[in-house]
């Protein structure tokens, strides 16, 4: 999980390293793994350095060797990483300043969205089927990830066996796509990931929704899978705003 610089020290990974570089060499953190141990956090110099356990290479260091000391994510070193996304596969996807995305990790299932299932070992960027596209905000599911662009469109790649990607299908997408059916035309101002299903938020504050919704967690009053977004009509005269 994303985590205030502030609260870092309180991860009992983090007791690793020294008080003093936790309060003034951080501006950014990230915790992941089943039990907090693995972390990629990024320095006021805006050098990226990962530590942990090393689950299927989610720590982006080129390896499958844990690391109880950081070690340097080369290829993210100034870049400008402003926020990072974990998912259980497990695979991080990470966006700069710029709006590029970078991802690693497990690629069993499409997630890492560059167009094959190899394993990624280190951050490599996305760019297909985004252009120019810049990247704003990212989010991901167990095996399938979403980004947001500033221009409000939503892509979405991965395991889609339950049509968390909302191609309006269930086979996996191996590069992004783009969101759209009842979206088209949208201005989606906020994504979130479950573990196999999706959610949306447009600027006039609807809530749109698709995938695994076995236990109703879509709120659509129902406990069918949808393949592509279906808008939370029990939300109606709503202003939902993240």
């Amino acid at each position: 999980m994303m985590t205030n610089v502030y609260d870092v020290a309180k991860w009992p990974i983090f007791s690793l390293l020294a008080d003093d570089l936790l309060v003034s060499g951080i501006r950014l953190a990230c915790v992941y793994g089943s039990a907090g141990n693995e972390a990629i956090y990024v320095t006021k110099d805006d050098e990226v350095f990962a530590f942990g356990n090393n689950h299927n290479a989610c720590l982006g260091l080129g390896d499958v060797q844990s690391s109880l000391a950081p070690r340097k994510i080369e290829s993210l070193c100034k870049k400008g990483v402003n926020s990072l996304a974990f998912g259980s596969g497990p695979h991080v996807v990470a966006a700069t300043e710029n709006g590029e995305i970078y991802s690693w990790g497990h690629n069993g299932y499409c997630q890492l969205g560059n167009g094959s299932t190899s394993q990624g070992l280190v951050p490599h960027r996305i760019s297909t089927n985004l252009g120019t596209c810049k990247v704003c905000h990212i989010a991901c599911g167990s095996h399938h990830s979403l980004v947001l662009t500033v221009k409000g469109e939503v892509f979405a790649w991965g395991y889609n066996n339950c049509g968390q990607v909302g191609s309006g299908a269930t086979a996996n997408i191996n590069t992004p796509r783009k969101v759209a059916s009842v979206l088209s035309g949208k201005r989606v101002v906020s994504i979130a990931c479950g573990q196999t299903s999706s959610l949306a938020v447009i600027d006039s504050g609807e809530v749109y929704g698709w995938g695994y919704n076995g236990n109703g967690q879509l709120g659509l009053g129902n406990n069918v899978n949808q393949p592509s977004p279906c808008k939370v009509s029990s939300l109606n005269n709503l202003i939902i705003a993240q």
